[in-house]
């Protein structure tokens, strides 16, 4: 599904009339009327899977993931994929679901790429991905084996740089307070 945003004049109208202050105007202004293209996709069977992968596979030049659990073998291959592309690739994912046993991150570790676990919160919850700094894919989707069938949303905001900007400084900011995930084999 693609929703495109517009906004009315009616409302600055509406506000106006009620004589409301321009602060609480802009503080109601929703962040989505500016995007250009909005998909979403839910899970089990209604396009959550496909969404991330048609995410990640539209890369050219970079990806940020910022992740919980992950173990999808699918988004691991996707990501494959994107670095035999040439496609610049940053994952931070949490420390505690992912450092006691063998998931992606272990398993994209021991290929070259460049991962990193947080440990810095209770729990590090965030799963969104930045493609290009224009596009953010986010929502309730582990990238994890059972997402599929779970009851999970996935939100991707197509060629928006302006929101793209702020998910991928707070990918930065996770990336960098982590620790590198290094190579076991």
């Amino acid at each position: 599904m693609k929703l495109k945003f517009s906004y009315d004049i009616k409302v600055f109208n509406l506000f106006k009339y009620f004589n409301f202050n321009k602060q609480i105007l802009v503080f109601l202004t929703p962040i989505v009327v500016f995007a250009s293209d909005l998909e979403v996709g839910f899970s089990p069977n209604n396009g959550s899977a496909d969404l991330v992968l048609k995410t990640i596979n539209s890369a050219k030049h970079n990806i940020c993931i910022a992740t919980y659990s992950f173990t999808s073998k699918p988004i691991a291959d996707a990501l494959m994929a994107a670095k035999e592309r040439g496609v610049d690739i940053k994952i931070v994912s949490d420390e505690k679901a992912n450092s006691k046993k063998y998931t992606v991150v272990r398993y994209l570790a021991n290929h070259g790429f460049n991962v990193r676990l947080n440990g810095n919160y209770p729990i590090m919850h965030n799963k969104f991905i930045v493609v290009d700094n224009k596009t953010v894919e986010t929502g309730s989707y582990n990238y994890s084996k059972n997402a599929n069938q779970n009851a999970e949303n996935v939100l991707v905001i197509w060629n928006n740089s302006s929101i793209a900007s702020k998910y991928s400084s707070q990918c930065d900011k996770l990336f960098n307070e982590a620790y590198p995930v290094t190579k076991s084999y």
